[in-house]
């Protein structure tokens, strides 16, 4: 019995070999076939279908960010991706594969989070990738020095010094804004008055991007004004200063052409303004810092002091908003002479001295 299993065995072993040979290479070729026919889809079919897709999926890990700007082709693209390591393989390989996916009229600038792959899977993924912009804040109200502070906290990079120097140079205002003020001191107190305070969306958050985007902003609101008005650089200048009062004056918008309606009522009659934000500014370049004027306060010895100058401050106080701006080029024509401020911020206003007594002594009993 032990003879006989001995001799049967042996004799059916070569039959299970060749079996399992033949399977093996069948699924070796249909695995062949597979691939091949991916990649022939890949390579050859504008678009690869799902299956091919499903098959071979799109792969997780740790992504790069890489920076593509305005202006950029294709193929500047698809070498900004291998260059910033996104990319493993060839750039145009890469940007063939975004004509096809028609990727070349839809890439945007902006920052790209994507696993660094082949130049198929990565244009899969920027199929579906949005780019992500830095944002970048300018505050109305602030003065040049909260402004640069204010910039510079948001980013490192865009240093004090970075900021003053793209405030100062001309190429960051829109050539039409200088043909205009020709005579526009050259002090960054000015020309920081020229720029719209707002939240901008960025490619890339550096101190010129900022500046000109802002003054280039600044002209889109208020261009069409000045040359349909026809105004002339000084009124200009001027109505930078008066939105600049208007702006640290007012706290409700609705009050901002009211109130320029009272600085320019002032200004006709040769009054001293008597705005207290101006004394605030005055301390504020002596390097101190009011929280409140006092009667001790409007004492400083400054040419911002409308306390004890006539006229308008030699240079505006702050960066002003759509709304002062608007007030300070378009005032309301009023006859009033003064006004105060109520507990809820909003002004009582008073065409002579006796009625502005008044109003003071009514605000000093409600509280």
């Amino acid at each position: 019995m032990q003879r006989q299993s001995r001799n049967v065995t042996p004799k059916k072993l070569p039959k299970k070999r060749n079996r399992n040979v033949f399977f093996s290479g069948v699924m070796l070729f249909l695995l062949l076939f597979v691939f091949s026919a991916a990649a022939y889809s890949a390579y050859y079919l504008k678009v690869p279908e799902k299956f091919w897709e499903a098959m071979i999926p799109i792969p997780e890990g740790e992504k790069v960010s890489v920076l593509i700007e305005n202006g950029m082709n294709a193929s500047q693209a698809a070498r900004a991706f291998e260059v910033q390591g996104a990319l493993d393989g060839s750039p145009l390989d890469l940007a063939k594969w975004m004509v096809r996916f028609g990727l070349d009229r839809k890439i945007r600038a902006g920052h790209y989070s994507v696993v660094p792959s082949d130049a198929w899977t990565l244009a899969r993924q920027l199929r579906t990738a949005k780019p992500a912009l830095l944002k970048a804040q300018i505050l109305p109200g602030l003065d040049i020095f909260a402004m640069i502070d204010s910039l510079e906290s948001q980013d490192k990079k865009v240093t004090r010094e970075k900021i003053s120097q793209a405030i100062m140079n001309k190429k960051n205002y829109p050539p039409q804004l200088f043909e205009i003020l020709k005579d526009l001191p050259e002090d960054e107190y000015t020309r920081s008055a020229f720029i719209m305070p707002e939240t901008y969306m960025l490619v890339e958050r550096t101190a010129d991007e900022i500046i000109s985007r802002a003054a280039s902003s600044w002209w889109n609101h208020w261009g069409g004004f000045i040359t349909s008005h026809k105004l002339t650089s000084k009124d200009i200048q001027d109505a930078s200063i008066i939105a600049s009062m208007v702006e640290r004056e007012v706290l409700h918008d609705d009050e901002c052409r009211k109130v320029a309606g009272v600085i320019h009522n002032r200004l006709r009659k040769n009054m001293l303004l008597q705005i207290d934000a101006t004394v605030v500014y005055a301390w504020r370049l002596k390097g101190r810092k009011l929280t409140r004027v006092l009667n001790k306060d409007l004492e400083v010895d400054s040419p911002y002091n409308t306390y004890k100058n006539t006229g308008l401050p030699p240079r505006p106080i702050c960066v002003p908003g759509v709304e002062a701006w608007g007030a300070a080029l378009d005032p309301e024509f009023n006859d009033y002479l003064y006004y105060v401020a109520g507990r809820d911020g909003y002004h009582y206003f008073a065409k002579t001295y006796k009625d502005h007594l008044a109003n003071i002594k009514q605000i000093r009993s409600e509280r």
